[in-house]
């Protein structure tokens, strides 16, 4: 089976495996007591946390671990409102980031607060002119991802710290994505990371909060974890998670180079081997080891599952595979294709060899597919108003409309138009893409008795 999910959770590392299994014994007992257990433990958390300080480019006494990434993200966006709370409580995010800071967001939202959502250009990156602009006097607390979880995209994080040092604004970096590969090369204010994305244990997080930012810790605290994390330590879990950062951080010069190399191959062979594909994402300020294509005409969730049943383990931001039947935040913000998405993130190792039989499997996969998809299920209903037909799709999801939009467009005059009735939430985007990626003139959409018309104008012959 050929795993190429690390983005969603790397396996375990097998030095974080050893160092699992050699903390279960040494660190069981609590690191605050004085007597020769405690203090075996106590040297084993002592130790990891400088490890991870170390790794991350902070002092230890600046970092914490908690039960998880999304819970480090929590706590962090709680904490630095609260310790500004007399500035304001305005809060600044990026319309791709991670659901944890979006939840945070919107609980912040639900108390009374506000929040601005900065947009990103079609790479999936904010621009740092635009991410200053909305800086205001009553910003308490800015948060941008290091790189994206769906797309691979590099943010310009360094511009945006700049930015938000200049107008005495705190910025939270989530480094979930980007830890393994190095330390975050700018001066922000508070960061967080998830152990399971560098090959360590699930269930450990870090949260790391400079020496003068103001934070408040949020809800019941004790003595632990300087009262940022309550709870009696995972010393194991962090052990290993420490062990993990260090060992793939000792490994990822070579692997970044080697990973990026066979993803840019994945990036260049797929549009020439599979018809009616977009990549999307930046093609050169990107993580090493993740790249992100959709392709026309494809239900996500079958893909996959033939992908699966090739011993390919791979992810998707489509909304064929959502249980909201809604597509990626992520994609949507970009404004690209979201039918027939599939995310393809190389854990470190992964053999060349490996890639060389996903691009064998790919083409024949999606052909499969778009075969099934194109003949299964009656044609939707085609009415004639002029030049015009309207295509009535409504309940029939992802990749449905673009389907029969595609098999009618032909049958309307140059300069005539089809209307796609729609309720589903992901024509909105794969419409405008279609037409883009044929040739054709997306008109817009219109209001319709039931869910939206989107009109596309026929401009080949």
């Amino acid at each position: 089976m050929s795993y190429f999910d690390a983005a969603s959770s790397a396996p375990l590392h097998p030095v974080a495996r050893q160092a699992l299994q050699a903390s279960l014994d040494e660190g069981w007992a609590d690191p605050a007591r004085l007597y020769r257990e405690g203090r075996r433990a106590r040297l084993l958390l002592d130790a990891a946390r400088e490890a991870a300080a170390e790794a991350v480019g902070c002092r230890p006494d600046e970092l914490v671990f908690t039960s998880s990434g999304t819970r480090a993200v929590h706590a962090a966006t709680a904490g630095a409102l609260a310790g500004r709370r007399r500035v304001g409580r305005h809060l600044i995010v990026s319309a791709v980031e991670h659901s944890s800071v979006l939840h945070s967001a919107q609980a912040h939202l639900a108390d009374g607060g506000t929040v601005s959502e900065v947009p990103v250009l079609r790479t999936g990156a904010v621009s740092p002119a635009a991410y200053a602009e909305a800086l205001r006097p009553d910003t308490a607390l800015a948060c941008l991802q290091s790189a994206n979880h769906e797309v691979g995209t590099e943010q310009p994080v360094a511009a945006v710290a700049d930015a938000c040092r200049a107008a005495g604004v705190p910025l939270l970096v989530d480094a979930a994505q980007s830890l393994p590969w190095g330390p975050v090369q700018a001066d922000w204010s508070l960061l967080t990371g998830s152990a399971h994305k560098w090959g360590g244990p699930a269930g450990v997080g870090l949260l790391a909060v400079r020496k003068g930012v103001r934070y408040a810790p949020q809800g019941p605290t004790d003595e632990r974890e300087s009262g940022r994390a309550p709870g009696f330590e995972n010393i194991p879990g962090i052990v290993a998670a420490a062990a993990a950062l260090r060992a793939v951080r000792a490994q990822a010069a070579a692997e970044s180079a080697r990973l990026r190399e066979l993803t840019d191959l994945i990036r260049a062979r797929v549009p020439e081997l599979v018809p009616d594909v977009q990549v999307v994402g930046d093609p050169v300020h990107r993580l090493p080891h993740l790249l992100t294509f959709s392709c026309l005409h494809v239900d996500g969730e079958t893909l996959l599952h033939e992908l699966d049943r090739a011993d390919f383990s791979v992810s998707s931001g489509s909304s064929c595979t959502s249980s909201t039947l809604t597509p990626s935040h992520v994609l949507k913000a970009m404004g690209v294709l979201s039918e027939g998405n599939v995310r393809v993130s190389l854990p470190l190792g992964t053999p060349a060899e490996e890639v060389d039989r996903f691009l064998e499997v790919l083409p024949r996969t999606v052909a499969a597919v778009r075969e099934k998809l194109g003949s299964a299920g009656p044609a939707s209903p085609v009415s004639v108003l002029g030049d015009d037909l309207v295509v009535d799709t409504l309940g029939r999801r992802c990749p449905i409309p673009v389907i029969e939009l595609a098999k009618v467009i032909d049958d309307v005059p140059v300069g005539g138009t089809v209307r796609v009735l729609s309720d589903d939430e992901a024509a909105r985007l794969d419409i405008p893409a279609w037409c883009e990626m044929r040739g054709q003139e997306y008109v817009g959409e219109e209001p319709a008795d039931r869910g939206t018309a989107y009109v596309v104008r026929r401009l080949a012959p």
